[in-house]
Parts: structure tokens; C-alpha cells; sequence
């Protein structure tokens, strides 16, 4: 495997906290959401991984796109991200995807949809270890 590029942020304080890219992009304070005892209005963990992994996704869509021939350029990656809790101190993430893929019919587009599912490495990195849906819409 060739290493292409590495991100590296520090983050400090945890939750309610703060994160900073070494090149500078990403400066930014973190809060707990309100339904977690913290103050709406901030970024938080789930919020960043949930962007990050759609982002990663619909690039893994593309390449679906190209092989099939079917335009993807609008398409869209709607990714809740949960935050669970199980028993009184252990926690766990769970994920849907919500995929549009414009002038796509449904069966299509769930095809292509669990195909870039298999090739985005934000979901390789989750396979196995969160309850994912990916969900043609």
C-alpha cells in the first residue's frame, strides 16, 4: 500500500474541546450537542465524521459512475451518524446513507449504492465494527 497523503489534528478537552489541523484549515472549538448534555450551535465529533465520510462516499460513487457510465454528479450522501449507548458506561456509533442518485430508478441506484459502499474506505474502515444501512432513496 503507498501512502498518498496524511491528515494531522490534534485535539484537546475531548467533547467539549478543541481540534486544530497542523496546517492550519481546521481551528475549531467542539461541543457535546444538546441531547448529550452539551450547547447546540457547535461542531462535534459525529457532525465531522458524518461529513467526512459522505464526502469520502460520493467520491466512491463517482468512480461507480464512471464504471457504469451513469452520471453521478449530483447525487447526494445524507449520513446520520448516531451516537448509542449500551449498558451504563460503554457506547457505540451506528450510520445510515442515504443515497440519491438523480434520474437513477431505485433498483439502480441501491446497486451502485452498496458497490461504493464496498470501495469507500470511510465504510471499510466501519465494516464489521457499526451498524451501517445504506439506503437508496
Amino acid at each position: 500500500m503507498e501512502k498518498l497523503y496524511t491528515a494531522v489534528v490534534t485535539a484537546k478537552g475531548g467533547r467539549d474541546g478543541h481540534i486544530k489541523s497542523d496546517d492550519g484549515i481546521i481551528d475549531m472549538d467542539l461541543k457535546a450537542p444538546k441531547a448529550m448534555g452539551g450547547e447546540d450551535g457547535f461542531p462535534n465529533p459525529e457532525l465531522l465524521f458524518a461529513g467526512a465520510w459522505g464526502s469520502c462516499y460520493l467520491g466512491a460513487l463517482g468512480s461507480i459512475g464512471k464504471r457504469d457510465s451513469v452520471d453521478v454528479s449530483k447525487a447526494t450522501a445524507e449520513v446520520h451518524v448516531s451516537f448509542n449507548q449500551e449498558g451504563e458506561t460503554s457506547y457505540q456509533l451506528s450510520a445510515q446513507l442515504n443515497v440519491h442518485i438523480p434520474g437513477v430508478d431505485l433498483d439502480k441506484a441501491q446497486k451502485m449504492a452498496d458497490a461504493a459502499h464496498r470501495g469507500c474506505p470511510y465504510s471499510k474502515a466501519t465494516k464489521g465494527n457499526i451498524d451501517v444501512v445504506v439506503k437508496a432513496v
